[in-house]
């Protein structure tokens, strides 16, 4: 859209165009079997159409390109090119011209012109001609403010200004979620919709963790050294269509062993997207830093370090359980182990654990066994703080596989 100021008479011409590349020409096949009225009539005057491919006359993309035949839509993450010239429409010579580019946005005003010097003068039926270059990064109403000014050859100084307001939209709908895992591992599912009119072509989408976390991709599938996509060797991305994107976080060993620094980070990392559309332009997203709830683990956290995935009916198996201390005070922890109707803990039950200041977490290691076959929940621990005669219970801490080792159903 371009909006001009009080109509006069300048020597100067302004012209500003958008630079984008060319689409393919499509065209709309008419074709008929043999036997029917008009024979092979269509069939040859779609051979004699410059603009089909030969031999597949019937497909509708052809050879040609179109150039864009208005302004098109800009997206959030393309980078929005101008081309700009300033012609003598006159028959004086002018001197001193400085055109300037300015683009206008809801926060800010960008200076995008490649050179802020004028130019000494510019004869008749001559030009400036520049292009400009912005990587854009808010949506919403931008403006691109085009100034001229220049000196006449009889010393009198004009100058003229061109508004072109134009749109900038959202090309992806990005949707998060969190999964914190028994462990301080934490899953992040990225759900990524194409909400323009044409296809993309998805060249890479990564999560940039934050200082504190290692990230893993688990969008392939392990083949040999290589891993293939998910998604397949084509990794389009229709319109409307979405995708969902899986990363585990684990927190780097030198935070690993702090439980009160890992249980308050809230920061994960930003997601990074890339993508390319029609005669590969290209686009670029970045998300702000994602948070997520930070777990709450109460005063003491108790998670499993090692469990076997199956074990054998009534046979005696080792867990290995990690207590941490995540408040900010010291405790004095006893142990107490509760049988229930398929989990029968060995060993004495009510022990101390001794001191665990804060922060700090120790290994215990502790032997079972179940009397009833199938998924089973391991129950009935529980720690008490002497110091505050306060009692924390841990139900469902895991669950494991229990099986028959006899045959022929003699269990």
């Amino acid at each position: 859209m371009e909006v001009n100021q009080a109509k006069q008479e300048h020597l100067l011409a302004l012209k500003v165009m958008r630079l984008t590349k060319p689409t393919l020409f499509t065209n709309l096949p008419v074709t008929c079997e043999d036997r029917d009225l008009p024979g092979d009539l269509f069939g040859q005057l779609m051979r004699e159409d410059p603009s089909t491919i030969k031999g597949a006359e019937a497909l509708m993309l052809g050879e040609m390109l179109t150039l864009p035949q208005n302004f098109g839509n800009i997206f959030l993450g393309e980078t929005f090119s101008s081309y700009i010239s300033v012609h003598n429409d006159s028959s004086q010579v002018v001197k001193d011209i400085l055109v300037k580019a300015d683009l206008q946005t809801s926060s800010q005003r960008l200076n995008l012109s490649a050179s802020n010097s004028a130019v000494a003068e510019l004869k008749p039926e001559c030009c400036i001609d520049d292009v400009i270059h912005h990587e854009v990064k808010e949506i919403g109403t931008h403006i691109l403010v085009c100034a001229v000014s220049y000196t006449t050859q009889y010393g009198e100084k004009l100058y003229f200004r061109k508004f072109f307001k134009f749109q900038v939209l959202k090309p992806l709908d990005v949707k998060t979620k969190f999964y914190n895992a028994e462990t301080d591992e934490v899953f992040l599912e990225a759900q990524i919709q194409n909400i323009t009119t044409s296809p993309m072509f998805m060249e890479k989408v990564s999560l940039e963790p934050s200082m504190m976390y290692n990230v893993t991709e688990l969008n392939t599938v392990a083949d040999g050294d290589d891993g293939e996509s998910t998604f397949g060797k084509m990794s389009y991305l229709q319109p409307m269509d979405t995708r969902q994107y899986l990363y585990c976080l684990k927190p780097k060993p030198e935070y690993a062993e702090k439980a009160g620094v890992i249980k308050g980070v809230t920061v994960i990392g930003k997601l990074d997207i890339v993508w390319k559309t029609n005669l590969g332009e290209r686009g670029r997203l970045q998300t702000s830093q994602l948070q997520r709830m930070a777990p709450g683990y109460g005063d003491i956290r108790l998670s499993l370090e090692m469990i076997p995935d199956t074990v054998n009916l009534e046979d005696p198996f080792d867990i290995i359980c990690k207590i941490t201390n995540c408040s900010e005070r010291t405790m004095d922890l006893m142990l107490e182990m509760c049988n229930t109707r398929s989990i029968h803990w060995c060993g004495v039950s009510g022990r101390q654990l001794g001191k665990l200041s804060p922060g700090a977490f120790l290994s215990l290691p502790l032997i079972l066994l179940s009397s009833v076959q199938g998924l089973q929940s391991i129950s009935g621990l529980r720690l008490t703080d002497t110091f505050l005669k306060r009692t924390y219970e841990y139900d469902d801490i895991a669950q494991v596989c229990v099986v028959c080792p006899y045959t022929n159903n003699e269990c």
